[in-house]
């Protein structure tokens, strides 16, 4: 028995995730083009040696850019920072470099762009890569660790939300 792409989707709403964006470098001929978007599809993969794993689309010039370059960082954002997170999933159909026109962005230690305000940035090196369908699976050894302070944004039923105390 195979489960339909849109009850999956349905499903997978009503799971609660953290709101990031991925950032990267990409390298050409005239400079160093910086990449981002935005995903829920980050989780812990080992303490011993502290890893993370990140899902990419396969047609995004994020994925090439960690693909060619083999590093990439992971911003956790705070609560008031929805509107970033939609530019960075590309509405309004903006892509590439003008996404960072939204939100303070600095280059961390190793050139990679991380955003002043996000509640971690986790700077990674990849180790791993697995193509999963649509996706490839990065799995990054983290080089860094970039923490900062706040509510974190999440994401679920198709919108934003905050965590509440019980």
């Amino acid at each position: 028995m195979s489960v339909d792409p849109a009850t999956f989707r349905s499903a997978m709403a009503r799971f609660p995730g953290a709101v990031t964006v991925i950032t990267a470098l990409s390298g050409s001929e005239t400079g160093s083009e910086r990449r981002g978007i935005t995903a829920t599809a980050v989780c812990s993969v080992s303490a011993d040696p502290p890893s993370l794993l990140v899902c990419v689309n396969r047609a995004t010039g994020t994925r090439a850019a960690i693909h060619e370059t083999g590093r990439f960082n992971v911003n956790l954002l705070a609560k008031p920072d929805g509107l970033l997170a939609m530019q960075f999933a590309g509405q309004g159909g903006v892509t590439g470099e003008a996404k960072f026109a939204e939100g303070d962005w600095i280059s961390d230690a190793r050139g990679l762009p991380q955003l002043a305000s996000a509640l971690l940035c986790f700077s990674c090196d990849v180790s791993e890569v697995t193509e999963a369908g649509s996706h490839t699976v990065f799995i990054g050894q983290i080089a860094d660790i970039v923490q900062g302070d706040g509510e974190p944004l999440l994401y679920e039923r198709s919108g934003f939300q905050c965590l509440a105390p019980i």
